[in-house]
């Protein structure tokens, strides 16, 4: 479904997850970020992208590796691709493809495209890279923690921050890289908000936000969460620990295994 539309920017927002993907349309250029997740979900983007592309070029901006957030990679053959260093690199490639390829043999999916893993035209290795296109900037930050490949783009003049798995509305942090390099991450994200003229917040989860205060709510948010929880495991205190276990929306079998991912990674990086 379209959860969010103007002149400029369209957010879609797939039924599994949550999850979003956007497409942002410049005088230069028309920038897909992460389409995802079911085929018919992937084939209303295709569509929309193909009646407003014009003759502009297509750039494909991933904001990390994970299974979902690739998923739609063949889907815009032809398109330029962008992701960090960390995504070109990415040590487990053949692990996330067979996620891809679990996911839809489980569930009898179909695409009319090949599964691949993403090959990067533009390669992201520092704060602060731009590419420039007329009178249209993306500017790269690189965002580990969540994991290792994580990037953050503010597109400008526009003023759009696309977060990836971030400063999502309801989505504590899930750590599967470092706990450090996630807060540090999140202090990354008040200075680019603070930097930037930000004017709409896209995260790779949950709803997208034009209010600064929200902004910050969210960034608050996660850190406090990450705070409680190193503290907990400091402490060793499992009823607290089981607290923030429970504070995760959307309670199943996956948050719970999120959650003792958390608690792993802190414990090895604190203890």
């Amino acid at each position: 479904m379209i959860q969010l539309q103007n002149k400029a920017v369209t957010v879609f927002q797939s039924a599994l997850f949550q999850t979003t993907s956007t497409v942002i349309q410049t005088n230069e250029m028309i920038i897909v970020v992460d389409p995802n997740w079911l085929p018919n979900e992937i084939e209303t983007i295709q569509h929309y992208v193909q009646s407003i592309q014009g003759e502009r070029e297509i750039y494909l901006l991933f904001t990390h590796g994970d299974f979902d957030h690739i998923i739609g990679y063949q889907a815009f053959p032809g398109a330029k691709t962008i992701g960090s260093l960390a995504l070109q690199n990415h040590p487990k490639k053949d692990h996330k493809l067979k996620l891809i390829r679990n996911f839809d043999n489980e569930n009898y999916v179909i695409r009319n495209y090949p599964i691949l893993f993403p090959e990067l035209d533009i390669v992201i290795q520092e704060d602060g890279q731009q590419l420039q296109l007329g009178e249209t900037t993306l500017t790269f930050y690189l965002a580990p923690g969540h994991t290792a490949d994580g990037l953050m783009t503010v597109v400008e003049p526009l003023g759009i921050l696309i977060a990836g798995d971030y400063l999502s509305d309801f989505e504590l942090p899930f750590i599967y890289d470092s706990a450090k390099a996630y807060s540090q991450t999140l202090d990354k994200s008040n200075r680019i908000l603070e930097q930037h003229h930000v004017q709409l917040l896209v995260p790779g989860h949950g709803l997208a936000t034009s209010d600064q205060g929200e902004m910050k709510r969210r960034v608050e948010l996660a850190a406090d969460y990450l705070e409680r929880l190193r503290q907990s495991v400091i402490a060793n205190d499992e009823s607290a620990l089981e607290a923030l276990n429970q504070e995760h929306a959307f309670p199943s079998s996956f948050t719970e295994e999120c959650h003792k991912e958390n608690v792993r990674i802190m414990k090895r990086e604190y203890l």
